[in-house]
């Protein structure tokens, strides 16, 4: 169920603590997909200049990181776990150095599940819960960037 809490930022307050979400569209020929059953009536494919798409990924996904801090007052050690969108390990490593922020604070599923896109945080999210390292109180940022370009965070106590 979703609620809306009092605000005052305790440890009762679990849930969403703040969200962020960006496009721009100057970027959209940087990752892409050429077309699909609404556009062109055939299956679409891939689309991605990889060396841009990775440094705009660490440049954004660590900005937004910052940003929802920002937004909330807090500070990088108050995250208990970042769960980031799994596109590839360089991404995740880069990331977490330009943040300051230790790989073992972080939820790793790329090496078993691959890059599964849009599924790949929710699948992260749900193997930190289902094993335990994920626990109630605990402060987690979700971090994704998509095409377009897209990208975005959700701030959440569990």
């Amino acid at each position: 169920m979703l609620r809306a809490g009092d605000g005052q930022g305790s440890n009762a307050d679990r849930g969403i603590l703040t969200t962020q979400l960006h496009s721009d569209g100057r970027y959209h020929d940087l990752l892409y997909v050429d077309g699909g059953p609404s556009s062109t009536m055939t299956t679409g494919h891939l689309r991605m200049l990889g060396r841009e798409v990775f440094r705009h990924a660490v440049v954004n996904l660590a900005a937004v990181v910052e940003e929802a801090l920002a937004a909330v007052g807090m500070s990088r050690d108050e995250i208990d776990w970042l769960v980031p969108h799994q596109a590839n390990r360089r991404i995740l490593d880069a990331t977490a150095r330009k943040l300051g922020l230790p790989t073992e604070r972080m939820i790793v599923t790329v090496d078993r599940h691959g890059n599964t896109s849009a599924a790949s945080v929710p699948l992260a999210l749900a193997e930190g819960l289902r094993d335990g390292r994920i626990k109630p109180g605990q402060v987690v940022l979700m971090e994704a960037m998509g095409g377009g370009l897209t990208w975005g965070s959700c701030l959440a106590r569990f």
